[in-house]
């Protein structure tokens, strides 16, 4: 299942039943698990780990060195998951010592065409990045997320959980879990309503998130003042406290 013309270091491992195309080539310290399937013309360079039952398509560009100045060989790692679909021309770097030396992506995320997830980002599951979707380093996306084409994320942001970006939007601040961005420097314009009942939420479960959102986020009151305000229904409903307990600890501050 290995075509002839594809190149493969003798110190990588790939699995019996794994796919590889015309003209990949596989770096040394690459693992690649059973039911992966590789297109022609990818590039994987390692220490880089690669789980069960990942499609990875054409001129992909799989564990590289980061694009880092102040990167100079050290080993870093890059690890990813199951069931994940690569699309065409993705490029996924390797991590950085000062990031912690490791790029994870999770399950079940679907990556489209030159989307670029940058050194030392920790991607969960279930996330879609629109085509040309771009993290810089140290960016943390949480499960369930969407970024929409053309999505621009700067270093050390935080993407919560079920949050949804529109086609360019420019995240340079902490988006929080359920709340959708819109507009070209992003700013916050309601609750991911749709996703959260694709999701399986409650329309009581919603009501209290969009409530929330209006008091923490909209309100634009200071943050223990919107707290206090809120805190019925961060006692109340643990998807709200999820809320409240990323906006208390984001570094960057929040969207709004």
């Amino acid at each position: 299942m290995i075509h002839q013309t594809a190149i493969i270091d003798d110190k990588a491992s790939i699995a019996d039943d794994v796919s590889i195309g015309p003209y990949t080539i596989i770096g040394a310290d690459v693992e690649i698990s059973s039911g992966t399937w590789i297109g022609p013309h990818v590039v994987i360079n390692g220490p880089t780990k690669i789980g069960k039952k990942n499609k990875i398509f054409q001129f992909a560009s799989i564990g590289e060195e980061p694009q880092d100045l102040k990167f100079s060989g050290e080993t870093t790692y890059l690890e990813i998951g199951d069931e994940n679909t690569i699309r065409e021309n993705v490029t996924i770097s390797r991590g950085t010592e000062d990031g912690g030396a490791i790029t994870r992506i999770g399950n079940n995320n679907l990556l489209m065409a030159y989307v670029h997830i940058a050194h030392d980002c920790q991607i969960g599951n279930h996330i879609i990045f629109a085509n040309s979707a771009s993290c810089a380093g140290h960016v943390e996306v949480d499960d369930n997320a969407i970024l929409g084409g053309f999505t621009l994320v700067h270093q050390f942001t935080k993407i919560g959980k079920q949050s949804f970006t529109s086609m360019g939007s420019i995240i340079n601040q902490d988006v929080p879990p359920y709340v959708i961005v819109a507009s070209s420097y992003g700013k916050a314009s309601g609750i991911n309503k749709v996703g959260l009942k694709r999701s399986g939420y409650s329309d009581e479960v919603i009501r209290a998130i969009v409530n929330a959102y209006k008091l923490m986020i909209r309100s634009k009151k200071p943050r223990e003042q919107a707290m206090s305000e809120a805190a019925d229904l961060i006692n109340q409903y643990p998807e709200v406290k999820l809320m409240a307990d990323f906006i208390s600890q984001s570094e960057r501050g929040v969207i709004r």
